[in-house]
C-alpha cells in the first residue's frame, strides 16, 4: 500500500516538475531530498517507502560486495553531492562523474531535454563538473563522516554503498594528450572510489569517441592498468562504450579489454542515433546530444548480448540503457549483464525505482 501511495504521489509531482526545464528540476529535486534527509525521522520515512532489503539481492563482482544489483549511472550525480540520498533510495551502487582533471562548466544551457512521448532524454552536458581535486576531497569527507557515524566502509560486507568513479578528459585537452587526463583522475580518485570507469564514449565532447579506436584505447588503458598494478590493493578498471560502434569496433574493444585484462565493460552510453524515436517526437527541436531512455533499450541490449556471447561471458558487463522496470532489467541480465544502472528511468519512474525493480526480479 505504501508503495502504491508513493507511486501515485510521484506521478502527480512529476506532472508539475515536468513543466519546468529539466536540468534545473534535477538539481532542485535532489537538493530538496538532501534537505529532507538531514532530518532523521523524515529520512527513515523516505527509506521505508522506497527501499527493499533482502540477502538474496546481494551480488559479489570485481571483488566487491554489492548490497543489490541496481545502480545509478554516471551523469546523475556528477560531483558526488548526493551519495547519502541515493543510498537512502535503496541503490546498491552509484557511479559519480564524469570527472575531469580541471573544473569545467560544460556546454551552453539549455542542454538537457525531455522527450515525453518517447520516455527519453537528450543531453549535451559536456562533462560539466567541479574538477577532480574538489570531488576527491568531497568523497574523502563523505567517507570520513560515515566512519565517524559508525558506518565504517570496511565493515558490514554487502551492506554499504559502492561508489564508482567515471573519468574523462577536459575539453581543452587534445586526444594525443588525453591519456594524461585519465591518469590524473585515476591517481586523485584512487583512494576515494571502489572502481573506475574510463569514459571515451560520450557524444558531447568533440572528438572524444575517436578514443574508442584500438590504438588510442590501448594507450589510455594500458597506462592506467600499469599504475593500478603498482598499488597494494588494485581497483577494478572498466571501460564504458557507445551503442553506436560497429561490430568490428566492438571486436577491437573486446580484444583490448582481454589484452589489458580489464575487469569489465559498461554497456552502453547514450546514442547519437534517432532511429527509434516516434515520428512526432520533439527531437526535431533538439537535434544534437546523446539520447537515453526507452529508445536506447534494444540497441544497448544487442551490444551486451554480442559481447557476452563473443567472450563466453568472460568479461563482466554493467548494463545500462532504457531500464524502467523489472522486465527491462531482466532483459539486460538475460543478455549477459551482471549489474544494471538506471538514469532516465529514474527520472520517469521516480525514487522507488530500485525497490520496484528488485521486487519484480525476485518475486
Amino acid at each position: 500500500m505504501c508503495s502504491i501511495f508513493a507511486a501515485i504521489m510521484y506521478k502527480l509531482l512529476r506532472n508539475i516538475l515536468f513543466l519546468f526545464p529539466a536540468e534545473g528540476v534535477h538539481y532542485f529535486s535532489m537538493n530538496v531530498l538532501k534537505l529532507a534527509c538531514k532530518i532523521s525521522i523524515i529520512k527513515k520515512l523516505i527509506a521505508s517507502l522506497v527501499t527493499i532489503h533482502n540477502p538474496r539481492y546481494k551480488k559479489e563482482l570485481f571483488g566487491l560486495y554489492f548490497k543489490n544489483i541496481i545502480g545509478v549511472g554516471a551523469g546523475f550525480d556528477k560531483n558526488a553531492l548526493y551519495l547519502n540520498e541515493l543510498e537512502t533510495l535503496g541503490f546498491g551502487f552509484v557511479e559519480i562523474g564524469t570527472v575531469t582533471p580541471l573544473p569545467q562548466p560544460g556546454n551552453d544551457k539549455p542542454r538537457l531535454f525531455r522527450l515525453l512521448k518517447d520516455k527519453a532524454l537528450i543531453n549535451r552536458m559536456g562533462f560539466n563538473n567541479d574538477g577532480v581535486k574538489i570531488i576527491a576531497e568531497r568523497l574523502r569527507k563523505w567517507r570520513g563522516n560515515r566512519e565517524l557515524g559508525g558506518r565504517n566502509q570496511e565493515s558490514g560486507v554487502g551492506h554499504r554503498l559502492i561508489v564508482g568513479g567515471n573519468i574523462g578528459k577536459n575539453k581543452i585537452t587534445t586526444n594525443e594528450d588525453a591519456w594524461k587526463d585519465y591518469e590524473i583522475c585515476f591517481r586523485e580518485l584512487f583512494d576515494c572510489v571502489d572502481y573506475f570507469v574510463v569514459n571515451v564514449s560520450s557524444p558531447n565532447t568533440p572528438g572524444l569517441r575517436d578514443l574508442q579506436e584500438k590504438d588510442a584505447l590501448r594507450k589510455i588503458l594500458s597506462n592506467l592498468q600499469s599504475i593500478n598494478r603498482q598499488e597494494k590493493r588494485q581497483k577494478p578498471l572498466l571501460l564504458k562504450i557507445a551503442p553506436d560502434l560497429t561490430i568490428e569496433q566492438i571486436d577491437d574493444v573486446i580484444s583490448v579489454a582481454q589484452e589489458i585484462k580489464l575487469d569489465g565493460l559498461v554497456a552502453t552510453n547514450t546514442t547519437i542515433s534517432r532511429e527509434q524515436l516516434s515520428p512526432e517526437s520533439e527531437v526535431r527541436r533538439r537535434p544534437s546530444g546523446g539520447l537515453s531512455g526507452a529508445p536506447l533499450k534494444e540497441k544497448s541490449t544487442a551490444v551486451i548480448k554480442y559481447i557476452h556471447e563473443k567472450t563466453n561471458g568472460m568479461i563482466p558487463i554493467i548494463a545500462s540503457g532504457g531500464i524502467f522496470n523489472a522486465d527491462d532489467a531482466r532483459e539486460k541480465l538475460n543478455a549477459g549483464g551482471s549489474l544494471v544502472q538506471v538514469w532516465t528511468g529514474f527520472i520517469y519512474e521516480g525514487p522507488a525505482i530500485a525497490k520496484k525493480i528488485l521486487a519484480g526480479l525476485f518475486q
